[in-house]
């Protein structure tokens, strides 16, 4: 039995349907040049616009790309399992470009590795892959490096089936506490521990990240509890991105350019009005400044203590002001669908709720820049 849509839900698709309804209707009537509102729209490949992307594997099939490239996605970001080689980098590069498509950002896990987010005596060996990881990504024009911070996290509690029939992600606090979580290690970490590590790491990534000209961008924790399995996490709150912006730069002196965000919408719409600051303050403040460097375009049923994950056209964000947020501060980085949910047939990189989520942002992209000009 799957949880009933909340008012609050109900009120915001009720208005996104109004909205698709009225004032594109309208402008089928009234061109726009006609009612004096016309406005200059930039073209949806134009390097100043938002980028829709998908998050991918360098492993990916040539008949996906070919998928893709059908849809007219131009950008990716890529996770390069276990080989940070130049060459393969290289490769993968290539094969990408050969279907019209570029890599924005790389992922490598070597930062994930538990010495690492641990601070044990093995980890200098993974951030030294990591580095090698950072110098080729810059040698091949791959301007960003996605990373994430949260040992012993939990992603999910279930697998459930949405009110429309698609099967999703779920999580509940009260399943997690009672039915999920032990303790992972053979001890519990604090937060100052986890800042700990988190400091070293950046002390020994951000130079190199510097050198190669590559920007790190930081997920937050998904979802955004202080403590999960006996590890603290640090990245639940605005006050975390602010200490994590702190740390690097007093790394790399003010401002730090090449340290960002990867914004989860979902995450940060996971913890409601419990994050210091909403979604639409965040991409003011660190949109405004250059810090956004990768977009998660997700939505969730509600705020915690339970959601599930939706299709960016329903859920309790309204994804349409989203979009506009991120046009209104010019943002120029990528724009990913996030944990696609899975359609009847869908397999792999799920093509149809693949193909869904992009056309849906496409068209929020186009209206977003009509809007703001």
């Amino acid at each position: 039995m799957t949880p009933p849509k909340t008012r609050s839900s109900l009120s915001a698709i009720e208005h996104r349907r109004t909205f698709l309804k009225l004032p594109l209707a309208a402008a089928t009537l009234v061109p726009l040049a006609a009612s004096g509102a016309a406005r200059d729209v930039i073209d949806e490949h134009d390097a100043s616009n938002t980028k829709l992307c998908r998050r991918l594997t360098s492993e990916i099939s040539d008949d996906d790309l070919l998928f893709l490239k059908q849809i007219e996605l131009r950008w990716a970001r890529v996770n390069f399992r276990g080989n940070p080689d130049f060459d393969y980098i290289a490769r993968t590069q290539k094969r990408y470009e050969s279907f019209g498509i570029k890599i924005f950002s790389g992922v490598h896990y070597a930062y994930r590795e538990l010495d690492v987010q641990l601070g044990k005596p093995g980890r200098d060996k993974h951030i030294e892959t990591y580095q090698v990881f950072l110098r080729n990504l810059g040698r091949l024009g791959i301007p960003v490096s996605c990373y994430d911070f949260h040992p012993a996290n939990t992603y999910t509690t279930d697998e459930i089936e949405a009110p429309r029939g698609y099967m999703t992600r779920e999580f509940s606090v009260d399943d997690f506490r009672n039915r999920v979580e032990k303790r992972k290690f053979e001890r519990e970490y604090s937060a100052e521990e986890i800042w700990g590590s988190y400091t070293y790491f950046m002390k020994a990534a951000l130079p190199v990240a510097k050198e190669a000209g590559v920007k790190l961008a930081l997920h937050p924790d998904d979802p955004p509890l202080a403590e999960m399995n006996g590890v603290a996490k640090v990245l639940v709150h605005y006050d975390g991105y602010r200490r994590a912006e702190q740390i690097s730069e007093a790394i790399e002196g003010a401002g730090s350019p090449h340290w960002g965000l990867t914004f989860c919408v979902g995450t940060w719409s996971e913890g409601g009005d419990q994050m210091g600051k909403d979604v639409y303050a965040m991409i003011r403040d660190f949109g405004r400044r250059g810090k956004i460097l990768g977009i998660h375009f997700r939505s969730v049923s509600s705020p915690l203590p339970k959601f599930y994950e939706t299709f960016p056209d329903e859920g309790y964000m309204d994804m349409y002001q989203v979009m506009k947020a991120l046009r209104e501060v010019r943002y120029s980085g990528t724009v990913v669908p996030d944990h696609v949910p899975e359609l009847a047939g869908d397999e792999g990189i799920r093509r149809a709720g693949t193909a869904y989520c992009i056309a849906y942002m496409r068209a929020l992209l186009r209206r977003a820049n009509e809007e703001v000009g």
